[in-house]
């Protein structure tokens, strides 16, 4: 699993033990796709896929996690 650059987490190998499921908690069969790409700008129409839309939008993703100051 890696971060694009303001862009989607790709994550692939066999992922036929992952589990993933949609808005509803609903499953999402994966086990047949080496490699997939997941938003994280927010935007995308195919969610948890990316569509492209960070481009669009103009994502900018945080470079690294900050520590909570609290």
């Amino acid at each position: 699993m890696f971060f694009t650059p303001n862009g989607p987490i790709v994550v692939g190998g066999d992922l036929s033990e992952l589990k993933l499921t949609d808005s509803t908690g609903q499953p999402i069969d994966v086990s047949g796709e080496k490699m997939i790409y997941l938003c994280r700008c927010g935007g995308s129409t195919t969610k948890p896929f990316c569509d492209g839309t960070h481009d669009e939008i103009g994502f900018k993703a945080a470079e690294a996690a900050v520590r909570d100051q609290g």
